[in-house]
């Protein structure tokens, strides 16, 4: 490629760069990130291409000052931690805020699915959750305690059992994206379908109240957490799939990293999500009254903050740039 043309395609995109340097305490940690990978990415390609040359020259100079200044950051351990939690995950759910609609989507056409083959075919809990399963629970209910199954194991061992098991399910939605998106929505599906078989089944039994009261004290961050990580593994297969104007390695890389820091951002939910499951679940006899306060405050609690506050960050972050 020549010079002039390299010059040419990305001349709007520096000046936009530049403008954002010249405010570059205002800026978001994640912008930043996303700024100094695509000026890396340019001065490579400069280097390689045009090493003398003054458009080197500007691109170097360019990333050396933000080089500087996220060095600077990294010494603030305390507060990049805050940061992160703070503005980092909202700001980079706004950018994937399509793709957390797609995974919603996919999830809950899947429970639909799971609900209607579970209501016109009695054999199909079987084949989704497994004979033992559906044995033991026909048992528990027959006993007068359908929720049992969760009250089996020590909660000790149980919370870190869960949790682990979790965190490793929301890890591989996020890895398979490396095999494109679809791949995530294949597992997506999967966890959609069984849990659509999960609750008609104790709907067909009369038990649909139960275990929506019951299932959902965890079931609404951990679910809540598989649809988040099935947003990173799409954003990741998406980065592969439709690179747009960066080379499809790059474009891979940019969109795998956005994935990774979604994915980190649902560790501590699954954590909620195991304790309460370990420790709350189990105790059936809590007043519906107080079952239903758990599950409305976890599900305000996700939409508050991977949702709501998102966007009004990003509406501040935008108002700062423009004025």
């Amino acid at each position: 490629m020549k010079e002039a043309v390299f010059v040419r395609q990305n001349r709007g995109k520096w000046k936009q760069y530049e403008d954002c340097l010249k405010n570059i305490e205002q800026q978001s940690p994640d912008a930043l990130a996303d700024i100094f990978i695509d000026i890396t990415n340019d001065l490579s390609f400069a280097q390689s291409q045009y090493p003398n040359s003054h458009i080197y020259l500007y691109l170097n100079s360019l990333s050396i000052r933000l080089h500087q200044f996220i060095n600077r950051k990294k010494k603030e351990k305390l507060s990049r931690i805050v940061v992160y939690w703070k503005q980092e995950v909202p700001l980079v759910m706004y950018q994937a805020r399509k793709e957390l609609l797609y995974s919603f989507l996919i999830f809950a056409v899947s429970v639909l699915i799971g609900i209607f083959s579970t209501a016109h075919d009695e054999d199909f809990p079987r084949l989704v959750l497994g004979d033992e399963y559906v044995n033991r629970t026909k048992q528990n209910i027959e006993n007068g305690d359908p929720m049992a199954i969760y009250k089996d194991n020590h909660s000790g061992a149980m919370f870190f059992g869960i949790t682990v098991n979790n965190i490793w399910v929301s890890f591989n939605v996020f890895i398979f994206g490396i095999f494109t998106s679809i791949a995530s929505a294949y597992i997506l599906m999967s966890n959609g379908i069984s849990l659509g078989c999960f609750q008609y089944f104790f709907y067909d039994y009369g038990l649909l109240k139960e275990s929506l009261l019951t299932v959902w004290i965890h079931g609404t961050l951990e679910i809540s957490a598989i649809i988040i990580a099935g947003a990173a593994g799409i954003t990741m297969g998406n980065g592969w799939l439709f690179p747009g104007t960066y080379s499809r390695l790059v474009s891979f890389r940019k969109s795998a990293q956005r994935g990774m820091k979604i994915v980190v951002g649902t560790i501590p939910i699954f954590i909620i999500a195991g304790f309460l499951e370990s420790f709350v679940t189990r105790h059936t006899e809590l007043p519906d009254a107080v079952r239903a306060a758990i599950i409305l405050l976890s599900l305000s609690f996700v939409i508050f903050y991977f949702i709501i506050y998102p966007n009004k960050l990003f509406k501040q972050y935008n108002h700062v740039r423009t004025n």
